[in-house]
């Protein structure tokens, strides 16, 4: 027998949970387990790094997210009438990961409402290679028989075997030893009798060792503004979320210890690959009657007279043909061609563009087709600190529009391209040392006064963190030595 966690939520489920993913996988397999889940709430931010930790750690990762249902339809929005039920879906495979992203897009782009919602409509259009378990307490089934309503339990629970099909919906059982939780457990065994679904055990991951809870509910109340001694309804219960053993998880439940047999039999369906370093550049129509390539070269040596004048030097002709021989044989002449379209159609609309950024200005192709204005030649800029035939990576124009008018170059490129071929990316802000500082010691309650003074003496340094700041500052190593 094995146990996996299929219900985990790592760092992406922001200020929330406290599973770092360079940590979590190595903690698996220390447990003995051989695979392991992410199930961040709503999202999917953390998945290709988690991905990544885990085959460096010789885990299997299983790809999945805890979504928020809507209770009547994704569209109704009404404040106090639509809130939403938890459910946790896990991909089989390739297919069912595709489906997934669907799910938590639409839950973005159609169902939000305080949360990223989808519903029952979307479950089943987008229901084909996943695996659902019945979540936690604010899970539908677990909170209708809270409510009193087994009944109503039973006929949501074969709603979602119908929903997923036989073999991919399961009961989802937890012991955290709070009360609601063991009021219900007999409850949840019950329907598991009566309907034939069958039981999975989780322990809802929200941080890595026992003593962790502490720093989980520091970080809630970072998220909420409350301080650690306040009551709030967003706290745990207990400090029982964390990573556990198989033979804790048995020990929870020996009265049905399959359940905790169907986290392995699951994981082991669970088969989803990633493909990396392949590049899926969408192709350039000109609408000439000439290749892609031709047209590029008649416009970087169009742009070659046009930024130096009639005879440009043996130097500058040298550069150029050096470039497009190596654009062309890494396969990025569609690139520098999509990237001048957007930015001529910018111009043409009167939409101020920036000069260009980081290693892209040292193209002088760039430079001779209006994407940069600064002249690489001129600074002695290396080309190959762009692209460098010798170390394969995918070029990267660093692009600034007037923010006034940005989503107007936006909607250009889904235009011309397809919305399918166009996506935007997150960047997340971290707690830098003395930031943390001052956000721990706040919602300690600690005076703002004493907690200025330590953040304070923590250095102004690049990435400093706190064990370093504690070895180079002898202040700050003298106030943790002495002062509790």
């Amino acid at each position: 027998m094995s146990f996996v966690h299929l219900h985990l939520h790592t760092e992406y489920s922001l200020l929330d949970g406290a599973c770092r993913i360079s940590a979590l996988c190595d903690a698996a397999k220390n447990l003995g387990q051989n695979a392991v889940a992410i199930t961040d709430h709503g999202v999917m931010y953390g998945v290709v790094d988690f991905y990544k930790q885990a085959k460096k750690s010789g885990i299997k990762p299983i790809i999945g997210c805890e979504v928020y249902v809507a209770s009547r339809t994704r569209f109704d929005k009404v404040h106090k009438l639509d809130y939403s039920h938890h459910l946790v879906l896990l991909c089989k495979d390739n297919s069912g990961y595709q489906n997934l992203i669907k799910l938590v897009s639409a839950g973005f782009t159609e169902g939000f409402y305080s949360k990223p919602r989808v519903d029952k409509e979307l479950l089943r259009k987008y229901s084909g290679g996943l695996i659902a378990l019945s979540a936690c307490l604010s899970g539908e089934i677990p909170r209708l028989l809270l409510a009193g309503n087994y009944d109503s339990a039973k006929s949501v629970a074969l709603e979602y075997r119908d929903i997923f099909g036989d073999d991919n919906f399961f009961i989802e059982v937890q012991n955290h030893s709070i009360p609601e939780q063991l009021r219900i457990l007999p409850l949840l065994y019950r329907l598991s009798d009566e309907t034939g679904i069958p039981l999975v055990a989780t322990n809802d991951c929200h941080y890595i060792e026992k003593e962790d809870s502490r720093v989980q509910k520091a970080l809630v109340c970072i998220q909420t503004g409350h301080a650690l001694q306040d009551d709030s309804d967003m706290e745990f219960a207990t400090d029982e979320f964390f990573m556990k053993s198989e033979s804790e998880m048995l020990e929870l439940f020996s009265a049905r210890p399959s359940a905790v047999e169907n986290t392995q039999a699951i994981a082991d369906r669970c088969n989803v690959d990633f493909e990396f370093g392949v590049y899926k550049i969408p192709f350039f129509s000109s609408g000439e009657e000439i290749d892609n390539p031709t047209h590029f070269r008649k416009l970087c040596f169009d742009g070659l007279v046009k930024r130096y004048g009639e005879n440009p030097s043996e130097e500058l002709v040298s550069r150029l043909e050096y470039e497009l021989e190596v654009i062309t044989r890494m396969g990025y002449v569609d690139y520098y061609l999509i990237v001048y379209d957007f930015i001529r159609h910018a111009k043409s609309k009167n939409i101020s563009v920036g000069p260009g950024r980081g290693s892209g200005a040292a193209s002088l192709a760039a430079y001779c087709i209006g994407i940069t204005d600064i002249d690489p030649i001129k600074y002695n800029l290396l080309f190959e600190r762009f692209l460098n035939p010798e170390r394969v990576s995918m070029p990267d124009f660093d692009i600034d529009f007037c923010y006034e008018r940005r989503g107007e170059v936006i909607d250009y490129v889904i235009q011309r391209y397809g919305e399918e071929k166009v996506a935007q990316i997150i960047t997340f802000g971290t707690l830098a040392a003395r930031a943390a500082v001052r956000d721990v010691g706040r919602v300690m309650g600690l005076p703002y006064q004493t907690v200025d003074r330590i953040s304070k003496l923590i250095p102004m340094e690049l990435h400093i963190t706190i064990e370093r700041a504690l070895s180079i500052s002898p202040e700050l190593k003298e106030a943790y030595n002495s002062d509790p």
